[in-house]
C-alpha cells in the first residue's frame, strides 16, 4: 500500500511523493524557549519523531529540522521578571528541552536552527519581500502587506473579510503599532528596537525579527525553497503557517512545502490546558510523579495524530497497563533467549528484507494510511501477548508450545516495530542480585530443600526457598515432586 498523507492544504489524503526520490526534507515548528515543555509539546515532538522513524524504517533518507524560537516577547518578559538576560532564559530552557526529550526517547533532529542565529537570512528575506512589493517600512518596523498575496488564507481556509486583526496572542503585541499599518491584517516582519531589549542592526534601523518570518528564513537556510513535509501543532495553522506560506512563496514563487501536516491538541480532563485553569502539566512534572516515559509515549500514539487527545488519570493508567504488556514481550528475549538457544543480542532483521513478514506487512498497511500508528499498535500487542503466554508456559512446564526459532522471529519483529514507535525496554538490574550463584549451586540448594521436605522439616524448606527468592531465584513446585526454577 502506498503511503498517503492528509494534506492540510488540499484537505484530502494524497499519495506521498518526495521531491527527490528516496529523500525527505522535513521541518517541524519547534519550541519557544521561555518555560519547561508541557504535554502539548510532548505530543508534537513524539508524533513527528515517530513519523521520521517510520519514514526511515521504510527506507527513506530523512533530513529532519526543528527550530528553537529564542527571541520572543514571552522570553523577554521572563528575563525581566528574573533579572536575567534573554540568552540566559533561552539556554536554560533549551537544555531542559533536551533533557525532557531524552526521557521520552525522542531522537535529536538533524539540525536545531535558532532565530537569533538566522538574522542574516531573516533580513535577506524581508529585503526581497520589500523589493517585490510585499513588504513596506513604517517608522523602524517592516510589515507584510497581506492583500498583496492573493492566495492568503489557502491553508486555513479563512478569508480576509472574515478575519479580525490580532487573531493570535502572538499578534496582539503588535496592536500598539496598529497605526503604522496600511491594513489591519498586515503583520510585522521586523520590529523597531525598544529600550532594554536585544536588537540587531538592519537597513531599517536597529530591531528584531517578527515571529513568522523566523521560520520562513530557517526553512530556506536549512532545507531550501521547497520542502517535502512541514509539520506542527494544529494551533499553528493560523496565523503562523499561513504567514509562512505568504512570506516564502511571495519571494520564491514556489510552494513552501509539498505536504502540510498538523497534530491535534491535548486537553486535560476535557479542558484546554492553561495555567489559569491550574491544569498546566509539564513533561518533567508528569514523569517525576512518576509515570513511565514509555507509557506517555504509548498514550500519545494510541490516538491518531490528527485527533485531539484528553489527558486523564484513567487514560495514563490504561497506557501504563498497555506498556507493561509490551514491555514484558520486549524483555522476552533477554529473559529466555539464551535458554531457548538463541542470542537476544542478535541484530534486528532488516525490515527491507525480501523475506515476507506478515506482521510487518500488517503494521505497514495500517501506518501507510496517514501515519495511523494507533492502527498499527494491535500488531505489537498480539506479538507481546503471544510471547507473554509462551513465557508463562516456559516457567511452569519447562518448554514452549511454539518452536524456539519461531519465537525468535516473533521477538525480533516486536523489537523492530517497537523501535519504529520509539518504545524501548531494557532489562532491570535486580536490587537483590543472585550473588553469583551458579546453576549447579542453585540445583544443590533445591536438592537440600527437597530432602528437608521429605523429613517434614518444612521450616528448613521455607528458609531455603526464601533465601533463593532474596537472591532472585523463583521456585515452582510441580506434581511428582519436581521443582523448576528460573532467575528473575
Amino acid at each position: 500500500m502506498t503511503l498517503t498523507l492528509f494534506d492540510t492544504l488540499t484537505r484530502r489524503k494524497e499519495p506521498f511523493e518526495p521531491l527527490e526520490a528516496g529523500k525527505v526534507r522535513m521541518y517541524c515548528c519547534g519550541i519557544t524557549v521561555y518555560d519547561y515543555c508541557h504535554l502539548g509539546h510532548a505530543r508534537t515532538c513524539i508524533v513527528w519523531d515517530t513519523v521520521r522513524r517510520y519514514l526511515q524504517f521504510v527506507g527513506l533518507e530523512v533530513h529532519y529540522v526543528q527550530n528553537f524560537t529564542d527571541i520572543d516577547d514571552k522570553i523577554l518578559k521572563r528575563a525581566v521578571k528574573e533579572g536575567t538576560s534573554m540568552e540566559d532564559v533561552s539556554e536554560r530552557f533549551i537544555k531542559a528541552y533536551f533533557e525532557d526529550m531524552a526521557r521520552l526517547n525522542v531522537k535529536e533532529a538533524d539540525a536545531y536552527p535558532r532565530a537569533t542565529h538566522t538574522i542574516n537570512g531573516i533580513q535577506k528575506l524581508i529585503y526581497e519581500l520589500e523589493q517585490k512589493g510585499f513588504a513596506y517600512p513604517a517608522s523602524g518596523d517592516v510589515y507584510y502587506a497581506v492583500r498583496q498575496f492573493p492566495e492568503y488564507g489557502k491553508l486555513s481556509g479563512r478569508k480576509l473579510d472574515d478575519l479580525q486583526a490580532g487573531a493570535s496572542g502572538r499578534v496582539d503585541v503588535e496592536d500598539p503599532e496598529a497605526s503604522k499599518k496600511k491594513d489591519p491584517f498586515d503583520f510585522a516582519l521586523w520590529k523597531a528596537a525598544k529600550p532594554g531589549e536585544p536588537s540587531w542592526e538592519s537597513r531599517w534601523g536597529a530591531g528584531r525579527p517578527g515571529w513568522h518570518i523566523e521560520c520562513s528564513a530557517m526553512v530556506r537556510d536549512c532545507l531550501g525553497e521547497t520542502i517535502d513535509i512541514h509539520t506542527g501543532g494544529d494551533d499553528l495553522k493560523f496565523p503562523h503557517h499561513e504567514n509562512e506560506i505568504a512570506q516564502s512563496e511571495a519571494v520564491t514563487g514556489k510552494p513552501l512545502s509539498r505536504y502540510w501536516l498538523h497534530n491535534g491538541m491535548v486537553k486535560v480532563e476535557g479542558e484546554k490546558m492553561s495555567k489559569s485553569l491550574g491544569n498546566f502539566i509539564t513533561i518533567r512534572e508528569l514523569l517525576d510523579r512518576p509515570v513511565d516515559p514509555m507509557a506517555v509515549r504509548l498514550f500519545v500514539l494510541m490516538a491518531h495524530y490528527r485527533k485531539p487527545i484528553d489527558f486523564t488519570d484513567e487514560a495514563i493508567a490504561s497506557a501504563t497497563n498497555g506498556w507493561n504488556t509490551l514491555k514484558e514481550g520486549l524483555l522476552f528475549g533477554h529473559e529466555w533467549g539464551e535458554k531457548l538457544g538463541w542470542q537476544p543480542s542478535a541484530p534486528i532483521r532488516n525490515p527491507q528484507s525480501p523475506i515476507r513478514n506478515p506482521q510487518i506487512e500488517r503494521f505497514n498497511e495500517a501506518v501507510n494510511d496517514d501515519f495511523n500508528f494507533a492502527g498499527g499498535l494491535p500488531v505489537l500487542f498480539e506479538l507481546a501477548k503471544d510471547l507473554q503466554r509462551e513465557g508463562n508456559i516456559l516457567v511452569h512446564e519447562g518448554k514452549t508450545q511454539t518452536p524456539p526459532s519461531e519465537l525468535e522471529k516473533q521477538w525480533h519483529t516486536l523489537v523492530t516495530l517497537a523501535n519504529v514507535l520509539g518504545l524501548e525496554a531494557q532489562p532491570e538490574v535486580s536490587e537483590e542480585p543472585t550473588d553469583g550463584l551458579s546453576d549447579a549451586e542453585i540445583e544443590g540448594m533445591i536438592q537440600q530443600r527437597t530432602e528437608a521436605r521429605s523429613r517434614r522439616d518444612f521450616a528448613e524448606g521455607d528458609r531455603i526457598r526464601n533465601e533463593l527468592s532474596r537472591k532472585g531465584i523463583t521456585l515452582i513446585d510441580q506434581s511428582g515432586g519436581v521443582t523448576r526454577w528460573h532467575r528473575n
